[in-house]
């Protein structure tokens, strides 16, 4: 019998030494990789890796080398025939290395061990630079989330400021953008025909530099004409108008117009359409890859945290029509649903079930948005015109099929295999979605059974949901429904945990400092969940990525799909300040707490959460306390309004 673990001839060669037990003596294309290689399906590089060795191709895959030493592991394999691609990670590599207050990490989840350190930041230039120098006629290609949210200029919240395209900070020929398959073989069926990289300038989802003269003299509804890098760091407005355009197309369902963006007088940026959803087969076709589904054998015995996480999970499709304001899903997948048949899912059951350490328990049967498997515009033709970022802000598109039938109909298909105790969820459910009201009765009470099956079947003790905030302004800007639906959701949830006699917890996700959100904001949301009676675990302070609109916010102080300013906590006090709400019930912060609500006038506040054990003050106290606030208001508006002109680097 085979061991998987350990016969490295089931693994692309990660060495000379595989390579040659293999017969290569040359490989036809090297990856870069800026994780450990797990060669499942949730791992971007070891998908690009089989679907090239599936498209007839001799891969060979370097992880997480090291760019420190005397650069072995970049010369190892040699010069390829076809190309060095570069995939700098599963998470953006600045996310992946600081918190949100610039903090170093001392961990990496997806090396092994969950030591840090065994990757750059911004993997992308430091291994084309390496490339380039050791490799000068070599084509590199970039790819992965790190180039797709980075395609274009964007403000760069951990250099705090603007940036090109990283094509033009890196000595890549060609990024490309969003899910990979398919240009990537493509690129690899021209290269092999003899085409020259720099003359390659059509396919989809590709981004290159290309000489001025090429950029048309004017926008069409077949290319749009971006404002210049140059005029985008002179007015941050210029670049938030760009945004709009972006996030527009990258959402169109034929894949929208060719941007382009001029760098200088000599040189533009071209950003080719997205690529159209896959058809299902396509999707099928990927998963259906001889992946082993365990981490390379050089890891043998050790731990990779991120493998451990999504080792038994199943991913049933991609996309996501919810369109947050702080996340960069649309941005590489697009909002379109792609999903896996469930043929495909229930075979891919049956190898996680026939995996040594499986015990019966499927971690997650999922995708982006857990609940968004097989729906789509019920008019296509319509979806076709469709600039909406967001299929459920402000409300659920009419034109959504929001049947969850097809999702139940998978959930019993895998949980009817032997040897599959119970199945979860564990991605993120959109509860907006599942108890939307649509008028029509069958769709309606598929989504009434899937409430209850999930919270009955599918959930191990805890349900994590993301209602992010509990002021309707402040989801507004988030692309958030109203937390209303949170406490509907809440009396479904408590309802069903009675009726079958469960005894599990809700628990929701919040952020502080978002665009739009106020210090007062997060003690409405602390009053809100104390109520509740909720202590928070799932908080996180905003952090602005690229190409998000929560970042385009962040950097220019307006929306831009209104140019209208809107407040943003931006400095480390400010956002220490909203922060410090998640955390009332902590002795630690009960002062703090209840200066700042007196500061604000909202003593009504003060009681609300700390009934019995306010701080207490005089009359005349109450009045320092407020004039000192204030003083402080004033001058800390002053500071913001200088902050908000002058906090960005050219």
């Amino acid at each position: 019998m085979v061991d998987k673990a350990r016969d490295t001839k089931l693994y692309l060669p990660t060495s000379v030494k595989e390579m040659k037990l293999l017969g290569w003596d040359r490989p036809d294309v090297v990856l870069l990789s800026g994780d450990a290689y797990v060669d499942h399906p949730s791992f971007g590089a070891a998908v690009i890796g089989r679907v090239l060795q599936n498209a007839g191709y001799k891969v060979a895959l370097v992880p997480q080398p090291n760019w420190q030493d005397d650069l072995r592991d970049f010369r190892k394999f040699g010069e390829p025939r076809l190309f060095f691609g570069i995939s700098p990670g599963a998470m953006d590599s600045m996310v992946n290395h600081y918190t949100a207050a610039r903090r170093r990490r001392s961990d990496d989840a997806y090396t092994p061990g969950g030591r840090h350190g065994a990757r750059p930041d911004y993997p992308t230039i430091v291994y084309s630079e390496i490339l380039r120098l050791l490799f000068p006629d070599v084509p590199i290609i970039a790819g992965g989330i790190e180039a797709s949210l980075r395609r274009f200029s964007h403000y760069d919240y951990w250099a705090d400021r603007l940036r090109p395209s990283i094509i033009a900070e890196s000595k890549a020929d060609m990024i490309i953008y969003g899910m990979g398959e398919r240009p990537i073989v493509e690129l690899a069926r021209r290269l092999d025909s003899g085409e020259n990289i720099h003359d390659i300038t059509d396919i989809r989802q590709t981004v290159m530099i290309r000489p001025a003269s090429e950029m048309p003299a004017a926008g069409s509804d077949a290319d749009i004409i971006l404002n210049s890098w140059s005029d985008c760091r002179a007015d941050r407005l210029k670049q938030s108008a760009n945004f709009r355009h972006i996030e527009q197309q990258s959402n169109r369902l034929d894949g929208g117009a060719t941007l382009w963006q001029k760098l200088d007088d000599d040189i533009v940026i071209k950003a080719n359409p997205m690529y159209p959803p896959f058809s299902t087969a396509e999707l099928d076709a990927i998963y259906a890859l001889p992946f082993t589904r365990l981490p390379h054998p050089r890891y043998y015995g050790k731990t990779i945290p991120a493998y451990e996480m999504i080792r038994h999970s199943i991913t049933m499709h991609r996309g996501c029509f919810g369109g947050c304001a702080f996340c960069t899903i649309s941005a590489h997948q697009g909002k379109f649903i792609s999903s896996r048949s469930k043929q495909s899912i229930v075979a891919e059951a049956q190898r996680v079930v026939a995996m040594p350490d499986f015990k019966g328990y499927i971690s997650d049967l999922g995708g982006p948005s857990a609940n968004m498997y097989a729906m789509r515009g019920k008019d296509q033709a319509i979806c076709g015109k469709c600039l909406r970022p967001s299929c459920l802000h402000p409300s659920p598109c009419r034109n959504l099929n929001t049947d969850h039938g097809p999702l139940l109909d998978v959930y019993h298909a895998v949980d009817s295999l032997p040897g599959v105790r119970k199945s979860f969820v564990g991605s993120g459910v959109r509860y907006d979605l599942s108890l939307h009201q649509t008028g029509n009765a069958a769709v309606d009470r598929n989504n009434r059974l899937y409430n209850e099956e999930l919270i009955c079947n599918h959930v191990s003790g805890r349900l994590k949901v993301a209602p992010e905030h509990t002021c309707d302004h402040v989801l507004d800007v988030m692309r958030k429904p109203s937390f209303q639906l949170f406490y509907d959701f809440k009396r479904v949830f408590d309802g069903v945990n009675r009726k079958y006699g469960l005894k599990q917890q809700l628990i929701p996700y919040f952020i502080s400092s978002h665009p739009g959100c106020q210090e007062i904001d997060m003690a409405e949301l602390a009053v809100k969940t104390k109520d509740l009676d909720m202590h928070l675990e799932q908080v996180q302070d905003f952090t602005p990525t690229p190409m998000t609109v929560a970042s385009e916010i962040y950097y220019s102080g307006v929306h831009p799909y209104t140019l209208q300013p809107v407040y943003t906590a931006t400095t480390p006090e400010a956002k220490l300040a909203q922060r410090q709400y998640f955390f009332w019930y902590d002795q630690t912060y009960r002062k703090s707490i209840t200066l700042s609500l007196m500061r604000q006038h909202r003593t009504d506040l003060i009681a609300k959460l700390f009934p019995s054990g306010g701080r207490k003050f005089s009359p005349a106290g109450e009045k320092r306390v407020r004039d000192l606030g204030d003083n402080r208001l004033t001058a800390n508006k002053k500071r913001n309004k200088s902050t908000k002109t002058n906090h960005i680097k050219p």
